[in-house]
């Protein structure tokens, strides 16, 4: 009777650490399912974290590229306007100075005007020296770009002309240029002054 009960505890005690072992493996279990899933959620919220940060930087990045592009940019307007000053300063630096002679020059042009068709008398002697003056003056503004405009018997155009007098005159239509009162002239392509003319109506 002893044995049996004592074959019975030792059963009843199998029995109940089978059941802790049991009930602490599926506890572990559950732990390990537990911990793993809350491994998986952390790497998840840093894994959104690092794609959130590149896409930040990548970002960034690209405005910064963007900038560097149009600060470049600016850089490259600001050279070619610099150098489209410089040209334009270099090309028509004489211009105050061929604005000044072209006061002496009309003042030859007058004297000159003077002269008659005789050209043994006196004044023509006197004039000839005036010529030759006049002659090198215009070839020196002409190796320098100077130019008169041509302006007689042409159509009227504001570009070169300053219209001063209007005429009426048969057989000539309206708007050409009847007389050149004051010669206009070009420095290369820019006008410096524009031609005084007298205009048909």
């Amino acid at each position: 009777m002893e044995k049996e009960v004592k074959k019975e505890e030792v059963e009843k005690k199998e029995c109940k650490e089978k059941d802790f072992k049991k009930e602490e493996h599926h506890c572990c279990k559950e732990n390990h399912e537990c911990q793993c899933k809350e491994k998986k959620d952390k790497h998840k919220k840093k894994h959104d974290e690092y794609k959130q940060m590149i896409e930040e930087l990548n970002k960034k990045l690209k405005e910064a590229e963007n900038k560097v592009l149009e600060e470049k940019a600016e850089l490259i307007n600001y050279r070619k306007r610099k150098d489209d000053e410089v040209r334009s300063m270099l090309k028509y630096a004489n211009e105050d100075m061929v604005k000044e002679l072209l006061s002496t020059i009309d003042n030859f042009e007058r004297a000159i005007k003077l002269d008659d068709d005789n050209l043994e008398d006196e004044l023509s002697k006197f004039l000839e020296g005036f010529k030759m003056i006049y002659c090198n003056l215009v070839n020196i503004l002409e190796n320098y770009g100077v130019k008169a405009i041509d302006g007689g018997n042409k159509p009227f155009d504001p570009t070169y002309h300053q219209a001063v007098l209007t005429e009426k005159r048969e057989g000539v239509e309206s708007g050409m240029v009847l007389e050149v009162l004051q010669k206009g002239y070009l420095l290369k392509d820019k006008v410096i002054r524009p031609a005084m003319v007298k205009v048909s109506e």
